[in-house]
């Protein structure tokens, strides 16, 4: 009796597992993103609406994560990365991810409708639509392109922090968008070069496993070439200045210099030393999208200053 009891102590959620549920990782990335989009934005926000919008747009990224547990929480429990995930790991029920993500993202889209305007909360429902329905119900299952096209799920946030300030959608918007979408099959790319065996197990048609390595390895460096120009030319934009200019030619020789890395590499290469340039450029490529969206951030600090203005 006592085990019986014991095991349903452990397997009870608590609030680390429902908000584990709201994949707080991919949370943090959205918030970053959204806000400095609508602190960029030429547009002031006074720093109620400010702080009630990222709030909101928080929520609406927690109720795509809530939503997408949901659906993969069958392949999610046989991947090494994900079998302890709140669902798959059984403290919390499929049923109980599905309301909180349908609950939440009715709120977040409602909320952020009434504390800013309609181009905003539209962008931030179908972002929460793309990911759960687009990508994750069919894409992701469908496609080895799943990650591309799926992208642009993750590269909405800045255009709904600028919606939030402006209104409106401009070409400053678009490039912040495109930064993320071209950056996000390289940086996941990498990832898939040494997680391979966790989509084969799950049947999850990752480029790695519908065409093999080499065919990935092709695909990380011509992705990483498409990214390096649209990443520099928003440096020539209203919001870019100096600072991001200099972030973004260093980050990008170093990320294409990565990617000719990876390129170059055959598989006896790769497995004898653990996939550790594959590691490398993976984390390099966390730190590319931060210290990109940071420089943007800064730049915007200095012409508030009357600094740093092209």
């Amino acid at each position: 009796m006592t085990d019986i009891h014991a095991t349903a102590f452990e397997k009870e959620a608590g609030f680390g597992d429902y908000f584990a549920l709201l994949k707080p990782r991919v949370m943090s990335l959205v918030v970053f993103t959204a806000l400095v989009g609508l602190l960029v934005a030429p547009v002031p926000v006074h720093p109620v609406v400010t702080l009630s919008s990222i709030l909101f747009i928080a929520v609406g990224a927690g109720a795509s994560g809530a939503l997408n547990m949901w659906w993969d929480a069958d392949i999610d429990a046989v991947m090494k990365r994900t079998a302890k995930r709140p669902v798959p790991s059984g403290k919390v029920t499929a049923d109980e991810a599905l309301a909180i993500g349908v609950a939440l993202s009715g709120l977040s889209v409602v909320m952020l409708a009434l504390a800013t305007n309609f181009l905003a909360a539209g962008l931030l429902a179908f972002t929460i639509f793309f990911y759960v329905v687009i990508y994750s119900m069919w894409l992701k299952r469908w496609t080895p392109q799943n990650i591309v096209i799926g992208g642009a799920a993750g590269a909405f946030p800045p255009m709904i922090g600028w919606a939030v300030a402006t209104g409106g959608i401009s070409v400053e918007s678009v490039l912040m968008f495109a930064l993320i979408f071209m950056w996000t099959p390289p940086h996941f790319w990498a990832l898939a070069l040494f997680m391979r065996a966790d989509y084969d197990t799950a049947g999850v048609p990752m480029l790695t496993v519908t065409h093999g390595r080499r065919v990935t390895r092709n695909h990380v460096l011509v992705y990483t070439a498409f990214l390096v120009p649209v990443a520099l030319g928003l440096a020539f934009t209203s919001i870019g200045g100096p600072v991001y200019l200099a972030v973004a030619l260093v980050m990008n020789a170093l990320f294409l210099k990565g990617a000719r890395d990876i390129w170059r590499r055959d598989e006896t290469q790769a497995e004898a030393d653990g996939y550790r340039t594959e590691k490398r450029v993976f984390r390099l490529s966390l730190y590319y999208l931060f210290l990109h969206f940071g420089a943007l951030l800064a730049d915007a600090a200095l012409r508030s200053f009357g600094l740093g203005a092209w």
